[in-house]
């Protein structure tokens, strides 16, 4: 059946047809696990597209090189504190907790700082002389290449190597599968921050104003809202939310930082965004919950070289059938 195939193929013929249905279903709490883990990074990344996607009908693909600046920033932190990459340091709990909340400041100040930076320099121009939306999103793409250059520039093309404060352990068990502590504060801290945002979004003055832009910014204008302020703000919230994503991505992700390495997970988080139904928050979280889940399970079942796959098959099939993703609900149509 094989003569034709080409001897390297041959060699490989049985791991790019792989259709295990037995791992699936052997390491199916311990990809649940890690599926929530992971998916918890992408939600709180694609908070960030669905924020501005919601105000400024802009897909913003600088946003990956926002989270990746939040990323050096808890990198430099934890070196600063005069901590190295090796072995876990032996530290107290209130040691950790403390360092691990600078280093989030940290991550959040920097990424919300690029995030409004970004508006202000290649966003707003482009605002104040009517542009057209193309125009915003070929600046988008260059904006992602000049931060990406930046760091290249700056540090070089090696990432820089994680540095672990915290030591993975496991907490307890959910059928056989090991839930660690890490795994707990990213998947809760997420929570708590995306519930933050919504009641932002949804409860306070601010949050009017960014739904009411979202909704008409003509007619908002026309109300009093200030709709450049409001615009910096959304790009400042989704910037902090990515900084926050970067501190979790450097305790979960055993490779560190480099500059490249936003680039496949902002496009995660994308389509996570997209496949909630981008431009809608809860959307958001839950786009990323489930792509989380879809690559873990995805990896067991067909192989490891297959999990990106997995994941953009998934958003193909799921527009195919609801093209305004899962929930659909725009922000400007978000209910109080």
């Amino acid at each position: 059946m094989h003569h034709n195939l080409p001897a390297q193929f041959l060699a490989q013929d049985e791991s790019w047809i792989k259709f295990d249905v037995g791992a699936l279903g052997d390491q199916f709490w311990n990809n649940t696990v890690d599926g929530l883990t992971q998916g918890s990074i992408y939600a709180l990344i694609a908070l960030g597209y669905t924020l501005v996607y919601g105000v400024l009908k802009l897909i913003n693909f600088a946003h990956s090189e926002v989270f990746i600046y939040g990323a050096y920033a808890t990198w430099f932190t934890f070196y600063a504190l005069g901590f190295r990459p090796g072995p876990t340091p032996e530290l107290g709990a209130l040691e950790i907790v403390g360092f691990l909340i600078l280093a989030l400041l940290a991550a959040m100040v920097v990424s919300g700082g690029t995030a409004v930076i970004l508006e202000r320099v290649a966003y707003r121009p482009l605002r104040n002389r009517g542009a057209p939306r193309l125009a915003f999103l070929i600046t988008a793409i260059g904006a992602s290449f000049v931060l990406q250059q930046i760091i290249f520039v700056w540090r070089g093309g090696n990432a820089e190597q994680a540095i672990r404060l915290l030591k993975q352990e496991e907490v307890f068990q959910v059928f056989g599968a090991s839930v660690t502590n890490i795994s707990i504060i990213i998947v809760v801290a997420s929570i708590i921050l995306f519930l933050i945002a919504d009641t932002f979004v949804n409860k306070t003055r601010f949050g009017r104003g960014i739904r009411a832009v979202a909704q008409d910014p003509d007619t908002a204008t026309l109300m009093g809202v200030n709709k450049e302020r409001i615009i910096v703000l959304t790009f400042l919230v989704g910037g902090l939310l990515a900084g926050a994503a970067a501190l979790f991505f450097m305790m979960d992700i055993p490779q560190g930082a480099s500059y490249q390495g936003g680039f496949l997970l902002g496009l995660k988080a994308f389509t996570a965004a997209v496949l909630g139904g981008i431009g809608n928050l809860r959307g958001a979280l839950l786009g990323g919950l489930l792509l989380g889940l879809a690559e873990n399970y995805g990896q067991a079942l067909f192989g490891g070289e297959w999990r990106d796959v997995v994941a953009f098959v998934l958003l193909v099939v799921i527009l195919m059938f609801r093209p305004t993703g899962i929930l659909g609900e725009s922000l400007g149509k978000a209910r109080v």
